[in-house]
């Protein structure tokens, strides 16, 4: 043998042998570790894996929102501002599983009002599969003066006021660890408004600026983000980006679109200087299709219907409106000492003429319960009573 040949084989002596395969290992493990990457790199061979991993039916309207408008924004910060019916929290929980199927998602908020948290947890559980805790009173308790509530889950569901009146909530929540989600539901409820060259920030829109600032990904969900006031949008749409909406509107500005639409046409509700459609969508219910083209909402017709009344009916009419005129009259008397007391009176009409229109049964119900609330009233003061019981 070659001297060459003696050399190859004392390399080969020094490598020493090979690690041995047994190949008796538990073959249920490898199939959990191939299932496991195989679940995270679905998304790559399946763009809607979120659709087909839940129990959801998605319109088009729901698809392109969450795949066309909100995946693409890395990080997300946008508003959903469809008209009431468009399902706005099934776009969230695709969004939501979405994020999570893709390894993009592990700590999610949602806040809501408290009328619909329960609402939240049932539906992202039984349509995605998602299980939220609620942020109840027990768990805060629980959690004791030096723990953290929001600390121990990772997927949670909280209550808007609750967490807007409480300052020790804010303070715990600002020190735990950041969100990767924040899903504000009815967030025109988190404004602010000028008074004069003042802006008054409520508890709630404070409550906005610290979700912001405390995740990753930001959505802001609600039917109404306008309320005919260019500045108060600007200050609403200043908590997906402080810096880009800071400074009071300017009246000469040219308004921009909600959204564009495909065609460009503007959707004819305004936004703030500079336009906004890169950070949010609003359709209408008109422009909500089903995939055959096909209208989501049939079509809404009004029309007048004029019908005469009858003698008992036009008497009854006079009487109530007579009535409601004269309180009124009283109600703005109070304006000067009690201006709170002025506008529950106003409102209280207010109801009355709602009654009267609705039906003579209704209205008589209406005014007997009344009646008997200022005789209840009276005799209290005539027995001595202060004037506030």
């Amino acid at each position: 043998m070659t001297s060459e040949g003696a050399g190859v084989r004392e390399a080969g002596a020094e490598a020493g042998p090979g690690p041995e395969r047994s190949f008796n290992a538990d073959g249920r493990l490898f199939r959990l570790a191939a299932e496991a990457e195989r679940i995270r790199l679905a998304h790559l061979f399946d763009p809607y894996l979120a659709v087909h991993a839940s129990h959801v039916e998605p319109l088009p309207h729901q698809i392109t929102a969450v795949y066309g408008e909100m995946l693409p924004r890395q990080p997300l910060r946008f508003l959903l501002a469809d008209d009431p019916g468009a399902g706005k929290t099934i776009m969230a929980g695709l969004l939501i599983r979405e994020l999570m199927l893709r390894g993009d998602l592990e700590r999610c908020l949602v806040v809501a009002p408290g009328s619909l948290v329960e609402q939240w947890q049932d539906e992202l559980e039984s349509k995605f599969g998602l299980a939220f805790d609620l942020l109840t009173r027990e768990r805060v308790e629980a959690a004791g003066a030096g723990g953290n509530p929001f600390a121990g889950s990772s997927r949670l569901i909280a209550r808007l006021d609750v967490l807007s009146r409480s300052e020790d909530l804010r303070r715990r929540l600002e020190a735990a660890k950041e969100w990767d989600l924040v899903v504000c539901d009815e967030a025109h409820r988190m404004a602010a408004s000028y008074f004069g060259s003042e802006v008054r920030y409520t508890k709630r829109y404070r409550l906005g600026q610290l979700l912001g600032a405390r995740c990753r990904h930001f959505l802001l969900m609600t039917a109404t983000p306008h309320n005919g006031k260019e500045e108060d949008f600007q200050l609403f749409m200043a908590l997906l980006d402080p810096d880009r909406f800071a400074g009071r509107f300017r009246g000469g500005a040219p308004p921009g679109d909600v959204a564009p639409r495909g065609d460009g046409a503007p959707r004819g509700v305004g936004a703030p200087q500079g336009g906004a459609g890169d950070l949010l969508r609003r359709l209408t219910k008109e422009e909500l299709l089903r995939f055959d083209g096909r209208p989501l909402f049939p079509e809404r017709r009004a029309h007048t219907v004029h019908y005469g009344l009858s003698g008992g009916e036009a008497a009854l009419y006079a009487a109530v409106s007579d009535y409601v005129r004269e309180e009124m009259d009283r109600a703005e008397r109070f304006a000067a000492r009690d201006e709170k007391r002025r506008r529950n009176v106003g409102f209280a009409l207010q109801i009355l003429q709602r009654r009267l229109a609705s039906s003579p049964a209704a209205i008589h119900e209406s005014l007997r319960r009344r009646r008997e609330r200022l005789e209840a009233r009276l005799a209290h003061l005539l027995a001595g009573g202060g004037e506030d019981a």
